[in-house]
């Protein structure tokens, strides 16, 4: 952005390099959405989600299901089939998203957003301690566990590791086949990956191995642009990414809470966390029941977002009602000129599938589809499962006031909500917002980090709510928000959540 372009042309570039740097978060062999903010063009939300191939059926699974994941992020089946390997990869759209929004929005060429990452690939990253911890961690016993995804392919493991030995912390990492890849990403531009040699290789792997993706998906890959789904909070509009993604939730839990004076509560309390709890439990029902790809199954959307659906909500919890229940990236940019940016982009959980010679892996999108035929998150082809990938803008009047997202799966709607809240309700800065603890509830356990008091947590429990109080501060259970606020005067602050390696504050005058 010093050198004149704008704020999209830094969010694509950022996005190729996050590739490599985080290479089992994000990629080119992932997908996302993306919430563009321009002053002279308006809102546009740019959904590159990705799908599922030809090949896959909705009863495919149908008699592998054993159980939907505790923490509601995709379900557990027999050999983990839709976790890992390549039945679990969805049709990617990342090289298409970023192309789109570089030409329709951008003002640097395609080859100038790729270039920087090449020599990281090329050359290498030391290894950091979030990855290295990623690797070596066991999310428990509804997925996969890390070590063995990142070697369920031989190329996978030849990049990954040391022959089965995961690299040290601090130890050069070097990705020559992304490298080369990128290089022809750069030169040929996306048709290569989609149509070209690129897509031919993937194709080719695909069929060996029993994935769903064909050359025809490939070929025939869109992106979707739309207008964003919009709501307001106490006087200021929002923007936010719709269904399949979680901007509809999250627009339900602020009009829930709307009807309460949180900041008089203050953070953390009792009596805010309990509201909190009952505006995530509230609208994660709905979620469940309604939330899917638009364009198969009919969503209520204008009814679930509609104020006085909340306030019935309210009247409810407040007769004694309970509401029962039924890995990702971020970076977000504003710009001098008043553009800005919010990008979630995603490998999943990553598949542990990368092609021979490509050097990239590949999303596990089809984990989150429903094995059970008839439910409205049920497999089809060429339809992308739900998501709580969920870009965000907050203006007040036609000024830009937040601009946030988060990578987190389940957790990206209440990580957002309460990064919003902090700002907006208890005045906190941005560092502040994103770092402040947290609790979750997806309808079952309220999960509250270790730093929050335990008279917050007793005093749940005393409500009647079932308490689990997680014992590392800086959990990879939680979403890690992302958040640029603009003061009056056209100050910006920014904070990234410290969970995952952030945590530095963004102090500038825009001019």
């Amino acid at each position: 952005m010093r050198r004149g372009g704008n704020a999209v042309d830094a969010a694509v570039t950022c996005a190729f390099v996050q590739g490599v740097m985080d290479p089992q978060m994000c990629g080119i062999g992932g997908c996302g959405v993306m919430l563009v903010h321009s002053p002279k063009q308006g809102d546009v939300l740019l959904e590159f989600y990705a799908t599922a191939g030809a090949r896959a059926r909705e009863d495919q699974w149908e008699k592998l299901f054993i159980r939907e994941a505790a923490d509601r992020y995709g379900y557990v089946l027999e050999g983990f089939v839709n976790d890992v390997g390549y039945q679990s990869v969805g049709v990617p759209g990342t090289v298409a998203g970023l192309y789109e929004a570089l030409t329709r929005f951008g003002t640097i060429s395609w080859d100038q957003a790729i270039a920087p990452a090449i020599p990281l690939a090329r050359d290498g990253i030391p290894v950091s301690g979030y990855m290295h911890d990623y690797w070596t961690t066991d999310f428990g016993p509804d997925v996969v566990p890390n070590a063995q995804r990142i070697q369920v392919t031989p190329a996978a493991k030849a990049i990954y590791t040391h022959d089965g030995k995961l690299f040290a912390i601090g130890e050069r990492f070097v990705q020559a086949d992304y490298a080369r890849t990128l290089e022809r990403l750069a030169s040929d531009g996306p048709d290569i990956f989609y149509r070209g040699e690129i897509a031919e290789a993937i194709a080719a792997d695909f069929e060996a191995n029993g994935g769903f993706i064909t050359k025809d998906d490939l070929a025939d890959y869109r992106v979707n642009v739309t207008e964003p789904l919009r709501g307001t909070y106490r006087g200021l509009a929002l923007s936010v990414a719709g269904p399949p993604a979680g901007g509809l939730t999250l627009l339900q839990m602020l009009n829930f809470l709307e009807g309460y004076d949180l900041g008089a509560h203050g953070w953390p309390s009792t009596e805010a966390a309990r509201l909190l709890v009952e505006a995530m439990g509230w609208a994660v029902a709905d979620r469940e029941r309604h939330v899917a790809d638009p364009r198969f199954v009919d969503i209520p959307t204008g009814a679930l977002a509609d104020k006085k659906y909340a306030a019935q909500a309210r009247e409810a919890v407040a007769a004694g009602a309970a509401h029962d229940r039924p890995d990702t990236t971020h970076v977000c940019v504003v710009d001098d000129e008043g553009n800005a940016v919010s990008l979630t982009h995603t490998l999943g959980s990553a598949s542990g599938v990368v092609t021979p010679d490509l050097g990239f892996g590949f999303n596990d999108y089809m984990n989150c589809f429903d094995p059970r035929p008839g439910t409205p998150n049920s497999v089809r082809p060429g339809k992308t499962r739900v998501t709580m990938m969920t870009p965000t803008m907050v203006f007040d009047n036609d000024r830009l006031r937040v601009c946030v997202g988060a990578p987190g799966g389940t957790k990206i709607v209440t990580g957002i909500l309460q990064a919003l809240v902090n700002v907006i309700d208890h005045g906190m800065s941005p560092i502040e917002a994103v770092s402040a603890p947290r609790i979750d509830f997806q309808g079952d356990i309220v999960q509250l980090e270790g730093r929050i008091p335990y008279a917050v947590s007793n005093g749940l429990q005393k409500l009647g709510y079932k308490v689990s109080r997680r014992t590392l501060n800086y959990d990879s259970y939680f979403a890690k928000p992302q958040l640029i606020a603009a003061e009056e005067g056209g100050r910006l602050r920014g904070g990234s959540d410290p969970r995952k390696d952030g945590g530095t504050a963004l102090d500038t005058d825009t001019a």
